[in-house]
């Protein structure tokens, strides 16, 4: 029998390239010199493509492949896909949610309690000597007790939240309606400027769709004010990096924690000149464990789909 040929936008981990193999005639788009020559000779064959969040599938690589039924996207964000593109054909978009949730929500309370707390420095001072010749470490803020502002209350939003109420801390939330499901306490404020005017700390948790490309603007920064922390496990796009890093070099906001930058890896080097940040290499779902369970979601889309059965995450 003919195995569905799939195009591979990008590596996966040994684990999950092995099983693609023995499952689909892979054609690895990453490793071909020219890109064009790769595409014209494999893409009329190619059925479905598998992808990573960051990497998509734009309109012009799904014009390219006439008989492509599917998209599997390794990670829940969908951005970097064209949806249209892919709607107006009929085909079909997977990705990875649920199994990344509780690792994306540990790593962003974990950038807060850093970032609060000033761990990153406090290591730097030990090991270079400062505790033994400058004494003790500057004092810091407190989380437990604070305020929490999430902005988007979906998945991720709700795991962190059931977390920072752990520490005690109050919640607020803005998403596009109230949301039924929010635990009894949690406070619904529709407007993003509301929600930072009301917090010590923003969580920005939410999808990126062109509606929501710098949300987090200005206007959303100053009402955080001079005690106010932002971190972001969403994307890169939904955050105003050069109001975000304006309000850093002045002090109008006391620190933010990012996993996630504009052009990463290459990110703007005014970040690499702050103190009051907590920088991390969008590595929210890096375990083991959850990275496991990506590539097993997605190649049981690819697999359900080839054979005919319902598929397990499709995007809406």
């Amino acid at each position: 029998m003919t195995r569905p040929e799939i195009l591979q936008i990008g590596p996966y981990p040994e684990w999950d390239q092995q099983p693609l193999d023995q499952m689909f005639t892979m054609h690895r788009l990453f490793e071909a010199e020219d890109r064009q020559a790769f595409l014209a000779r494999h893409a009329p064959d190619v059925r479905g493509i598998a992808t990573r969040g960051e990497m998509g599938a734009d309109a012009a690589l799904i014009a390219a492949c006439p008989r492509l039924e599917i998209i599997s996207v390794y990670g829940v964000g969908t951005d970097a896909v064209d949806l249209g593109a892919a709607r107006a054909r009929g085909v079909r978009v997977t990705n990875t949610p649920d199994v990344l949730t509780e690792d994306v929500a540990d790593l962003g309370v974990g950038m807060a309690l850093a970032l609060a707390r000033g761990m990153i420095g406090a290591e730097a001072w030990v090991r270079d000597g400062s505790w033994q010749m400058r004494g003790g470490y500057p004092l810091q803020r407190r989380l437990w007790g604070k305020r929490a502002g999430i902005l988007g209350l979906g998945r991720i939003g709700m795991a962190v939240g059931r977390r920072l109420a752990g520490f005690g801390m109050s919640i607020a939330y803005s998403s596009r309606t109230p949301k039924a499901d929010a635990p009894e306490g949690w406070n619904f404020v529709p407007d993003p400027v509301a929600l930072a005017e009301g917090c010590d700390l923003l969580v920005m948790a939410l999808a990126a769709t062109p509606d929501t490309r710098h949300i987090v603007d200005a206007r959303v920064i100053e009402a955080l004010g001079p005690d106010g922390m932002l971190v972001n496990i969403s994307r890169a796009a939904n955050l105003d990096e050069e109001a975000l890093l304006d309000a850093l070099e002045a002090g109008r906001i006391a620190g933010a924690a990012l996993d996630v930058f504009e052009g990463e890896p290459a990110l703007n080097p005014r970040f690499l000149a702050l103190k009051n940040v907590v920088l991390q290499p969008h590595h929210a779902s890096g375990t083991h464990e959850t990275r496991r369970a990506m590539g097993q979601l997605l190649r049981d889309n690819l697999e359900a789909h080839f054979a005919g059965r319902p598929l397990l995450s499709e995007v809406s």
